[in-house]
């Protein structure tokens, strides 16, 4: 009669505790394996330390729990006199000890791998604005260093269920980092305006992006492949818009998309030079408004007042020229306004900036020239 009731608590327990468990998808709730050599000993490390874990709670609980129902008063069980006992201490005093210092000599290991950012084969500086990531690759000739923004690439109406959502949904970008496979990368990670945090589970990669600081960690990715990644910390109204993708290739796609970058570089240079027309300045800058001032601004322009004032018929974008040229440039301190001039090259800050003063019934009919707003960023020279 008794062993019955037993037998019928510990299954309803069994399956209050476990039941959820079972029919889940593991893969889908467990820790993510990853593509690298770092991103499986984290996940390695993480099992043994899950299974510690389970191990102990299963025999603290199950004894706890055998207890109670095998000496319960009910049954007549007398409860112990004793209160104390030098083995049971000694051994409950000993045995976490060494294991945590089992553990921690694999921790250690893992921890010094991951710390050790040496000997790389690829620079790449990330930088983190609100609410998209800076690539810079580096190198030794600054002439061949290129240098992209990576934005959301998800539109309004999806996010604001006016349009049915796409794969990826918030995550996917306009342009991704591209790496070589089999390469030792090293990723120098600061921030412009607020801290941010690159993470990418797939490389068990997650740095904080703070200003004023450049923190460094590396990869190598072994398996060709689209990773991505969310911004992990809590940077501002628009967090959650600011992912993260990482395209992995052949050495030799790398190699061509590299020159690719390179030569739009060079073009993007040379047409800084010439003399738009309005036209021109137009179409290229509403793309450049949508990309980079929408969230704030809105499509329309009405931005949301008092935090993000309206850009039509009134503030900058209706007074004068230069001070409308110097608020995008440098931004405005104490506000959500950025400085743009890091972000963008002249002919995108010509064309936003054109846009602005003549979009929505703005009609200024003034126009900036790219070569104007270079001069403005190098004092005069090239």
């Amino acid at each position: 009669m008794h062993r019955a009731k037993r037998c019928r608590w510990l299954v309803a327990l069994s399956l209050m505790l476990f039941g959820n468990v079972v029919l889940a998808d593991w893969s889908a709730i467990n820790m993510t394996r990853g593509v690298t050599e770092i991103s499986r000993q984290v996940y390695q490390l993480h099992m043994i330390m899950f299974t510690v874990c389970v191990v102990i709670g299963a025999v603290v609980f199950g004894v706890m729990i055998y207890s109670m129902i095998m000496h319960r008063k009910s049954l007549g069980v007398e409860p112990a006199t004793f209160h104390e006992d030098t083995r049971v201490e000694t051994f409950w005093t000993v045995f976490p000890v060494l294991i945590l210092v089992g553990l921690a000599i694999p921790a250690t290991t893992t921890l010094r791998a991951m710390y050790d950012a040496s000997d790389s084969d690829i620079d790449i500086k990330i930088v983190g604005f609100q609410w998209k990531w800076q690539y810079t690759y580096l190198n030794d000739d600054p002439g061949k260093e290129v240098q992209f923004m990576s934005s959301l690439l998800t539109p309004q109406e999806e996010i604001y269920n006016r349009a049915d959502k796409r794969e990826n949904y918030l995550l996917d970008v306009d342009h991704a980092m591209v790496i070589p496979i089999n390469k030792r990368i090293r990723f120098l990670i600061t921030a412009n305006d607020v801290i941010h945090a690159w993470w990418v589970p797939d490389f068990a990669v997650k740095k904080d992006a703070i200003p004023g600081f450049v923190h460094e960690t590396w990869t190598v990715v072994e398996e060709p492949g689209v990773y991505r990644g969310q911004c992990a910390e809590l940077c501002g109204k628009d967090h959650g818009f600011m992912p993260i993708v990482v395209r992995a290739v052949e050495q030799g796609e790398y190699d061509s998309w590299l020159v690719q970058k390179q030569e739009e570089a060079r073009i993007a240079y040379e047409t800084v030079g010439k003399e738009w027309t309005m036209d021109e300045l137009m179409e290229s800058g509403e793309q450049i408004y949508l990309q980079n001032c929408m969230t704030c601004h809105q499509v329309n322009g009405r931005g949301i007042p008092p935090v993000f004032p309206s850009l039509v018929g009134q503030g900058v974008s209706k007074g004068p020229l230069a001070a409308h040229i110097d608020m995008v440039l440098n931004g405005k301190a104490g506000t959500a306004m950025q400085a743009f001039a890091a972000q963008l090259n002249p002919a995108q800050l010509a064309a936003v900036i054109t846009y602005e003063r003549n979009a929505w019934g703005n009609n200024t009919e003034e126009i900036i020239q790219p070569r104007e707003i270079n001069e403005m960023l190098t004092g005069g020279e090239g």
